[in-house]
């Protein structure tokens, strides 16, 4: 049997290195534990859950998969309910809403998780930036609504995969 070992691959001069559909071409990842809250419905606010990308190709697509820890109502509210918008630069690719079950029950705070998937097709070679924010939709009070409520929520995460077209 033979075995073939390689350091790299290279296209000779003037030729590009073509990987087949549907591979994954990179990875990228970021995360964060910073808690960032707000008390005002209907803005949208920053989690930090951020990641940057350079695809090799105008065709490739980007899977985004997103894990958002420690979504918090900050105290016993009747109802709060948190929307989240998924961005690549300035341009919404997505928008969800929690819609999580908080009851009635006094000085109880609650804590939830998400995972959300996009298949984005960006069209560039150039260094694109994907986020998540947030934003309270529904307030019975002032109180709020949180993501990484503390050190004890986990960190949140978002996953870049391109993939060739």
């Amino acid at each position: 049997m033979s075995t073939l070992e390689v350091k790299a691959i290279q296209a000779p001069t003037g030729y590009d290195l073509q990987m087949p559909a549907g591979h994954i071409v990179q990875v990228v990842n970021g995360n964060t534990s910073t808690a960032v809250t707000t008390t005002s419905a209907g803005t949208w606010v920053d989690t930090g859950i951020t990641a940057t990308i350079t695809p090799t190709s105008s065709s490739s697509k980007i899977i985004v998969q997103i894990n958002i820890c420690g979504i918090w109502r900050n105290s016993g509210e009747i109802w709060n309910r948190a929307g989240f918008q998924f961005l690549r630069g300035s341009t919404v690719i997505g928008v969800t809403a929690l819609a999580q079950g908080w009851d009635r029950t006094t000085s109880e705070n609650r804590e939830a998780g998400a995972m959300y998937s996009i298949y984005d097709s960006p069209s560039t070679t150039s260094a694109t930036t994907y986020k998540v924010q947030f934003q309270a939709e529904a307030l019975s009070s002032a109180t709020g609504i949180a993501v990484q409520k503390d050190s004890n929520s986990g960190q949140s995460n978002i996953f870049l995969y391109e993939v060739s077209a």
